[in-house]
């Protein structure tokens, strides 16, 4: 099938084409900026994706023209959302819904002209109503209120155009050309052979590695489903370090030691997890540690 995707160069993003493309889809990556824009962990993941398709951000009339010179568009997954400071508290998640569907109904007539079959959305489990959890699943995060904000902007208008509406939900996933997140965080520390705090230990989360999340996601993509939350390990944050740990020990080659800190922080739910049993059954969990401690090596050792 042919595919246009947005956010390429995310670091999921890099990983969901990579699947998408072993299951023998074309795949058109769409990339935001010029290619001299990108620098860093984003240069990177750029580089290891082929083809794409440069200075087309959503929405816009060189969007238009890149998509006009597909002649059929079965399947179009938008990946791509404004991430920008989505760590803050002044995050303005308004602001990231008017850019996550800026010219969206022009965007939605076009793909009906070209045949398109599913518009495939990412989401949060992060955003409202998703998952499972404490708090009444609200919000997490501004950031995560603006993700809603923008399932529920295309959940209403994509039908009205006879394109089929899918939603696929990410947890926690982790691994290789990651930016420097919890788990990046562990193994730089664990690299220079320090002790790192666990200052969040009583969190529930469902941190997935990235190669199996994004093999779910390909077979979403193909499937009839409407709506997939994928669920991994659900467990609580000391008990996903020990379990990273115990990974990463031989092929680190060191202690990869870490203290619990009693948590004192508990401003986000206590717990926040997807319910969809994952159905993928090709992950080699040890090939997956390997690889991604080979990765923290190259890039931090």
């Amino acid at each position: 099938m042919n595919i246009v995707f947005t956010g390429s160069t995310s670091f999921t993003g890099l990983w969901f084409i990579k699947a998408l493309r072993e299951l023998g889809h074309h795949v058109f990556p769409l990339v935001q900026k010029k290619r001299e824009d990108y620098e860093g962990l984003r240069k990177t993941r750029l580089d290891l994706i082929q083809e794409p398709l440069f200075d087309v951000p959503f929405g816009s009339e060189a969007f238009y023209y890149a998509l006009n010179q597909i002649d059929k568009i079965d399947i179009f997954c938008h990946h791509a959302a404004d991430v920008t400071n989505y760590k803050s508290p002044d995050f303005d998640p308004v602001n990231a819904l008017s850019k996550n569907t800026f010219n969206a109904r022009k965007t939605l007539e076009l793909l009906k002209s070209k045949n398109c079959k599913s518009f495939v959305l990412t989401g949060s489990v992060f955003e409202p109503g998703e998952g499972k959890g404490t708090d009444n699943l609200r919000a997490v995060s501004p950031y995560g209120l603006s993700k809603g904000l923008t399932s529920s902007y295309f959940q209403y208008f994509v039908p009205h155009y006879g394109i089929k509406f899918k939603k696929f939900v990410i947890p926690n996933p982790f691994g290789p050309y990651e930016e420097v997140r919890f788990t990046t965080f562990l193994a730089k520390e664990w690299l220079k052979n320090e002790t790192p705090p666990i200052t969040m230990p009583s969190y529930v989360r469902d941190n997935i590695p990235v190669t199996l999340l994004a093999e779910s996601y390909a077979k979403f993509v193909e499937s009839d489903l409407a709506h997939y939350n994928p669920s991994y390990k659900p467990e609580s944050t000391a008990n996903f370090v020990e379990r990273f740990s115990q990974n990463l020990k031989p092929f680190l080659n060191r202690p990869c030691h870490f203290k619990i800190v009693e948590q004192k922080d508990f401003s986000e739910p206590l717990e926040r997890i997807n319910t969809d049993p994952i159905k993928c059954l090709n992950f080699d969990e040890k090939a997956f540690y390997q690889s991604l401690a080979q990765f923290y090596l190259n890039t931090y050792g």
